[in-house]
């Protein structure tokens, strides 16, 4: 015999109150309580029968179920309403943090909601951010590896095909050979930088160094690059010796890249290394009178693997790190790299340093 269509309403509504009840069982001390204090109250108040004692008992208690019945129906409806908005963030069905409605007596915990969609939402597009830029970094790697492979293995199947006894073109060929395995050997050297800096594995030496004696002997190294292509390396230093703060080692590296970047791209003129003295910092510049930057170069030179001319620098052994290492290398001096340039006029890279 199938149930009546009356006792599933009847049976319906008592699981909503049931439901409600449920919902509302944190608030059943209290509101009990507060009850049974009013028809204490009231007894003591007015002089009342036994059997209107009993009455209003009860009454007070279908009042306090009734009560009962409505906090449990809100708190229910909040919750639902949480649980909503909080699965919609989860599958992203939001495209702004304005349309989280709670209403106003949930104003605060509609606040923070939006500043968790806001976080969200932030964390979801650096995500992306990096899985675009992993994915980048992963393709030049492969290619920038490829090039001086597959240049190496030409060179070396050319000679064992018979260049090998060719004395016009074997030594070329083994000197070509060995350049690239040089790059390569650069490539690979560069890669471990910047993935131990990127990854905090970087160790800094802090300690105080004369700067004009730093600058002396790193000049006197790069000369040799600068004279082949006839250009005048200098120095312009203070008259007075003082010593600023930082790693030696990795301010080495900084002023080896910025100085033969600057050779590489300066065909006539000349490579000035400066230092100006400050109160608490003193700046260091390298200068060139090369082919200079254009303005929307500028912006980029610095992501790793970005060349302004690509085909020159591998060329010439650039690995298209160097400029990224020395970003990385002068945060943690807590220095940052500046850049001036015009097209066809040269460039001057410059930073600070604690005295």
């Amino acid at each position: 015999m199938k149930p009546s269509k009356g006792w599933g309403i009847v049976s319906k509504t008592l699981n909503r109150i049931k439901e409600n009840l449920f919902f509302a069982r944190g608030y059943i001390f209290p509101i009990i309580l507060v009850n049974l204090l009013f028809v204490f109250i009231v007894s003591l108040s007015i002089n009342v029968s036994q059997k209107s004692f009993i009455w209003i008992s009860f009454v007070t208690l279908l009042a306090a179920i009734a009560e009962l019945y409505f906090v449990g129906k809100n708190r229910k409806g909040e919750l639902d309403t949480i649980k909503r908005i909080i699965g919609s963030i989860r599958y992203s069905s939001y495209k702004s943090a304005e349309e989280i409605k709670l209403g106003k007596l949930l104003g605060e915990l509609e606040d923070e909601i939006k500043a968790m969609f806001l976080k969200t939402q932030s964390d979801i597009a650096n995500l992306k951010k990096l899985e675009h830029i992993r994915t980048e970094f992963l393709g030049n790697v492969s290619h920038e590896l490829r090039t001086p492979i597959f240049a190496i293995q030409g060179y070396l199947e050319t000679l064992l095909d018979g260049a090998l006894e060719d004395e016009n073109v074997n030594r070329t060929f083994l000197q070509k050979a060995n350049q690239h395995t040089i790059n390569l050997n650069n490539l690979l050297n560069d890669l471990i930088d910047i993935s131990m800096i990127e990854a905090g594995q970087m160790k800094m030496s802090f300690r105080y160094f004369n700067v004009n004696e730093f600058l002396e002997t790193i000049i006197s190294e790069m000369k040799p690059h600068a004279q082949k292509k006839g250009i005048e390396l200098m120095l312009k230093q203070q008259a007075q010796n003082f010593q600023v703060y930082g790693d030696k080692d990795k301010l080495r590296q900084v002023m080896v890249n910025l100085i033969m970047n600057a050779i590489k791209y300066t065909e006539q003129g000349f490579v000035e290394i400066g230092v100006v003295d400050g109160t608490k910092s003193a700046a260091i510049y390298v200068r060139d009178t090369g082919i200079g930057i254009s303005e929307n170069d500028l912006g980029r030179i610095f992501e790793r693997f970005y060349r302004v001319d690509k085909d020159r620098s591998r060329a010439m052994g650039g690995t298209g790190l160097g400029l990224a290492i020395v970003k990385h290398i002068l945060e943690a001096h807590n220095s940052k790299i500046e850049v001036k340039s015009e097209f066809g006029k040269g460039s001057e890279f410059s930073f600070y340093l604690k005295k």
